[in-house]
């Protein structure tokens, strides 16, 4: 009664929107968010805008605009971490649209998101798997500058070291979200060659 939107997130199962990396923000304020994982949940959210008044928000496209202390937060370590983004970006290329420090997070060390603009995750892989040719749309990726990887990847000098963890996070990211990997044999033997040198 007290928000003005609606929270909602698509997801493939139930399991899969119960325990998505996005809903850890919510979780923490106490904030209900519907989860949605029939198929034709995404054609639903796409034509129902809102209800009784209130609008529609997915919890995994665009930016959350819940205010807090974690916002303010945010504000302040983007300028800290502008080098580190920057770095990401490079490393990511054409795999993403942009890299942001995140307040939607606080248990997960990174998370992707669809742009506000393009077409929600779920709803492209279902076009895919139906056959689809889709329009190329990039995730945003996201870190959350509070985790202790987050942490240590700041601090990591060796660039190809720095590139392994944020490839491998990346990766992490994508199957948390509920995506595919195009290899999965090189993400495993990348988590393995990581978990020697830790």
């Amino acid at each position: 009664e007290t928000q003005d939107k609606i929270y909602y997130i698509t997801a493939s199962s139930y399991n899969a929107a119960k325990n998505s990396p996005h809903l850890e923000i919510f979780r923490k304020k106490g904030i209900e968010v519907l989860l949605l994982s029939d198929r034709i949940d995404e054609w639903l959210v796409g034509y129902l805008s809102e209800f009784d008044g209130k609008k529609l928000q997915s919890i995994s496209k665009g930016k959350i605009d819940i205010e807090g202390d974690e916002e303010v937060a945010v504000k302040e370590q983007e300028e800290s971490f502008a080098p580190m983004l920057k770095q990401i970006k490079e490393i990511l290329g054409e795999k993403i649209k942009e890299v942001n420090i995140t307040h939607r997070l606080t248990n997960s060390p990174a998370c992707i998101v669809a742009d506000e603009n393009d077409m929600g995750l779920e709803m492209q892989r279902i076009l895919q798997s139906a056959g689809q040719q889709l329009p190329g749309s990039k995730p945003v990726f996201e870190i959350n500058p509070q985790h202790e990887l987050i942490k240590r990847l700041h601090g990591i000098v060796d660039d190809a070291k720095f590139s392994e963890w944020v490839v491998m996070l990346f990766e992490q990211a994508v199957l948390a979200e509920g995506g595919q990997l195009d290899n999965p044999a090189d993400f495993v033997n990348r988590v393995n060659r990581l978990l020697l040198t830790a």
